[in-house]
C-alpha cells in the first residue's frame, strides 16, 4: 500500500527510496530497457512491490552529453507512464526541467517535479508553485552537451551550497513554498568524482540550507572508478548496485530525506538494515536531519 502524501514527505521518518523509471533509449544505466509504456508501467509497480516509496518518471536522458530531444517526444513516453501509475496509487515524481511536461504530468497525478535544470525555468516554478505540488532543486551547472566544461570549483562544496541557497531564494520568490522544497546536490552533474566525494562527506553543509535531501548516486560513473584497480577501465553501470548500498547506508545514517536508485530491492534492505542497527544502539540526543558521512572538513 502506498504512503500517503504526508508519510512521503515526512523529515523525521526512515530514508525514502525513489525508484527510477527512465522511459528513454539513451539514459546511461537503463535506456531502452522500457520500449513500451506497459514495460515502464510493469517496472515502476514491480519497484513498489519491493518497497519503493515514490517512481521517479523520466523521459529524456540527462548523462553528459546526451542530446535534448522535443517536447512532445518527452511528452510522448512519459505520459502515459504518469498516468497509468498515478491511477493505481502510486506515488510519482516527474524527472523534467520542461514546464510543459511538468504541468502535463503534476495533472495527470504526479506529486512531484524532479527538476535537474537548477530552478532556471521560471515557467517551471510557476506551474510548481500554482499547482502546489513539492519539487526537488538539483545542483547544476550548464546543460548535458557543456556541464563537463563547467566542472571547476575553488572549494566545490562552499559553491555548491552558495549557488544552491542563490536558487533557492529564487525558486521561494517564484511562489513555491519553502516546505514543499526538497535540495539535491546533483552528484555527477558538472562534478568530478572528486567533487562527488567532497559533497557526500559534507552533507551537513548541504542541510544547512534547512530543506531535506535527496541524493541519489546509483551507478554513477564516480562508483565505477573507484571500484577499479589502477590501471583498469571503470566497472560498467550494472556492476555498480554494490557499491550504490554502500552508500545509501550512509546516506540513511546521514539522514537524507529519500535517495534515488535503480535497484530498488536491495536499497530497501540496506535502509531496513541501517533502521535495525540504529534502533538496537543505546539511546542517545536526535541527531540532526543531516550530518557528515566522512571526516569533518
Amino acid at each position: 500500500m502506498s504512503a500517503s502524501p504526508a508519510d512521503l514527505f515526512a523529515t523525521d521518518a526512515p530514508t525514502k527510496i525513489m525508484g527510477v523509471v527512465n522511459v528513454t533509449p539513451d539514459s546511461f544505466s537503463d535506456g531502452g530497457a522500457y520500449p513500451d509504456p506497459a514495460d515502464a508501467v510493469r517496472a515502476g509497480q514491480l519497484m513498489i512491490d519491493q518497497g519503493a516509496d515514490i517512481v521517479d518518471v523520466g523521459g529524456e536522458s540527462t548523462r553528459p552529453g546526451a542530446p535534448r530531444v522535443f517536447a512532445s517526444e518527452e511528452l510522448r513516453r512519459v505520459l502515459p507512464v504518469v498516468a497509468k501509475l498515478a491511477s493505481s496509487g502510486v506515488p510519482i515524481s516527474i524527472d523534467t526541467s520542461r514546464a510543459s511536461v511538468a504541468a502535463a504530468a503534476v495533472d495527470s497525478g504526479a506529486l512531484l517535479v524532479n527538476d535537474v535544470s537548477c530552478g532556471t525555468n521560471a515557467d517551471l516554478l510557476r506551474i510548481v508553485a500554482e499547482r502546489g505540488v513539492h519539487y526537488v532543486l538539483m545542483h547544476s551547472r550548464g546543460s548535458s552537451a557543456d556541464m563537463g566544461a563547467l566542472a571547476v570549483y575553488d572549494d566545490v562544496v562552499t559553491e555548491v551550497v552558495t549557488e544552491l541557497s542563490a536558487r533557492l531564494e529564487v525558486v521561494l520568490a517564484a511562489g513555491v513554498a519553502e516546505d514543499k522544497v526538497i535540495i539535491d546536490p546533483g552528484i555527477g552533474f558538472a562534478k568530478t568524482a572528486a567533487h562527488n566525494w567532497a559533497l557526500l562527506a559534507n552533507l551537513d553543509a548541504l542541510a544547512a540550507l534547512g530543506r531535506p535531501l535527496l541524493v541519489g548516486t546509483s551507478r554513477k560513473s564516480f562508483l565505477g572508478s573507484v571500484l577499479s584497480g589502477p590501471g583498469e577501465p571503470p566497472r560498467p553501470p550494472d556492476d555498480r548496485d554494490a557499491a550504490t548500498q554502500a552508500t545509501t547506508v550512509l546516506l540513511a545514517s546521514a539522514g537524507v530525506w529519500a535517495v534515488r536508485v535503480h535497484a530498488v530491492r536491495p536499497a530497501v534492505d540496506a535502509v531496513r538494515v541501517h533502521r535495525a542497527w540504529h534502533a538496537a544502539g543505546p539511546a542517545r540526543p536526535a541527531r540532526p536531519r543531516a550530518c557528515p558521512v566522512g571526516p569533518p572538513r
